[in-house]
């Protein structure tokens, strides 16, 4: 009898047990930029005849449908972004953020982190973002009191409920935003670890145990705030546009990458993928389980009839523009992010080369475009301006300047400083060659640099042409913000991409040792 009683009693525990567990489903994008159309297999452009052939990815179309099928796999679920919603195509450079605003809505995420390209136009845009979405948008790791538009707008966390528990968020933007973006001068970035252990430590305090990081500081650094806190139970990731995965041969890591008991998550970019994570919590706020996948958008997802009418008008003003057809390709212009962030690469070349033949009657020597800046491949045949401005979508201006030839070889230290983060200083360059050493100490990684078959002179004052953002200090030039004779105010570098693409059309990319790794 005895025995009976026992066995029911432990029975009784287990069962209670099973009842306090809690399952969660994470939907996540991250690294949208604007891409509310479908992309090509080259993350640009994809027209409607590849779209009906199944050629196509991605599109807010597509998204709809995905979401509204992974809520109905579940009973109990959030949908959250990674940041960097804006910028990319020209819908953002028409609609800016009212746009992503509408579908973001329409879809229903319950939160979104702040990423550095929600500041490319500043605090007063992304305050109008924020005024227009039905979610809260998070940033913790950075002091926003002395910002008007944000000081009692902009939340570092936030509780929801779900599933009759309560969930905290946290935001992470990367700390060098102010070098990646333009917050202006009233806003001030701090280390991601403080900040998210200062917000966790609130959270819990208020009773909250189940506790998830929207992060848009990359998957290295997630992996620091993983390992570097307490009490994050999940991470979902955004910046360094990461694919993790236990099917595609091209991830970069499992989904979900455990670091000691914080599961981590990424989805690419591009609105190519929806990150699905199912978690299971103990009553003590522990992760028990966490698996899923992200899912491809690909042909087999229908895409939303509502949303494509909608997408359709939005898109209407912009045909004229990006229809346009400015040149011919005898190959793909490769714009891939892994390779022009490392190394030389074809659309660097293409796009160094247009700066340089610009301004080459001005005096100048050489040109250097940030890798980061360049933001999509090109297909071979037909080349529109809607390409190049998926291409080039900032809007920057070409900047001439003049600078010793010690100064820079500063900013090509700094270029290659954070090659190991796939970081976007990577200096793509016309008129000049360089060597650089990715294993050596940063700040004696560069050698070899010849201009204009001569060895760089250290004394000697150069003529430089690159974007306004780079010329201003954007991803770490700090030491071009004292150049002489600055003038940003040149034709926009998409023109000039696409005069040049025009001039010598048919074009035929190439590499030729400008930049060679040791």
């Amino acid at each position: 009898m005895n025995r009976f009683l026992t066995s029911v009693a432990a029975l009784a525990m287990t069962s209670g047990m099973a009842a306090a567990d809690y399952s969660l489903t994470i939907l996540h994008t991250n690294d949208f930029h604007a891409r509310f159309e479908p992309i090509s297999k080259y993350d640009g452009p994809c027209n409607v005849e590849d779209n009906t052939e199944g050629k196509c990815f991605g599109g807010s179309a597509r998204l709809m449908t995905a979401v509204t099928e992974a809520r109905a796999r579940s009973n109990n679920s959030i949908l959250v972004d990674g940041g960097d919603q804006f910028q990319g195509t020209l819908f953002y450079t028409y609609y800016k953020g009212s746009l992503t605003a509408e579908m973001m809505n329409q879809m229903g995420y319950d939160g979104m982190t702040v990423g550095n390209h929600e500041f490319d136009d500043g605090p007063e845009v992304l305050r109008g973002f924020m005024d227009a979405v039905e979610f809260p948008v998070l940033m913790s790791n950075a002091d926003v009191s002395g910002e008007p538009l944000l000081a009692d707008k902009l939340a570092k966390s936030t509780i929801i409920e779900r599933g009759g528990e309560k969930i905290g968020l946290i935001g992470l933007t990367p700390e060098d935003t102010d070098e990646l973006a333009s917050p202006g001068d009233n806003i001030t970035f701090s280390d991601p670890v403080a900040a998210v252990q200062g917000e966790v430590d609130k959270l819990m305090a208020e009773g909250v145990n189940k506790i998830i990081v929207l992060s848009h500081s990359g998957y290295a650094e997630d992996q620091r705030v993983a390992a570097g806190t307490t009490g994050v139970d999940v991470i979902v990731g955004g910046h360094s546009n990461t694919l993790l995965s236990n099917t595609n041969e091209r991830a970069a890591g499992p989904y979900p990458t455990m670091v000691g008991a914080t599961a981590i998550v990424q989805a690419y970019a591009y609105g190519k993928f929806l990150g699905e994570l199912n978690v299971t919590f103990d009553d003590e706020g522990n992760v028990t389980e966490a698996a899923g996948e992200p899912l491809i958008m690909d042909a087999a997802v229908a895409e939303d009839e509502g949303t494509v009418a909608r997408i359709a008008e939005a898109a209407g003003p912009l045909d004229e523009i990006r229809n346009k057809v400015v040149a011919n390709t005898d190959e793909v212009i490769g714009g891939d992010r892994d390779v022009c962030r490392a190394q030389e690469c074809s659309m660097g070349n293409l796009i160094a080369d247009a700066m340089l033949a610009r301004v080459k009657d001005q005096g100048i020597d050489v040109a250097i475009q940030n890798g980061g800046g360049i933001r999509a491949s090109i297909d071979a045949g037909e080349v529109t301006m809607g390409e190049v401005l998926t291409v080039l979508p900032f809007q920057n201006t070409l900047s001439t300047f003049q600078v010793t030839g010690d100064v820079l070889l500063a900013a090509l230290e700094n270029g290659v400083s954070e090659v190991e983060e796939g970081a976007g200083r990577f200096p793509q360059v016309a008129g000049m060659t360089y060597a650089f050493d990715g294993k050596a100490e940063v700040g004696a990684r560069i050698s070899d640099v010849m201009i204009g078959g001569a060895a760089l002179d250290p004394a000697k004052v150069y003529g430089v042409v690159s974007n306004n953002y780079v010329r201003n200090g954007g991803d770490g030039y700090d030491m071009f913000k004292t150049a002489a004779n600055a003038y940003d105010f040149g034709p926009d570098l998409a023109d000039v991409t696409a005069e040049y693409l025009a001039a010598n059309a048919p074009y035929s990319p190439f590499t030729d040792g400008r930049i060679s790794v040791k």
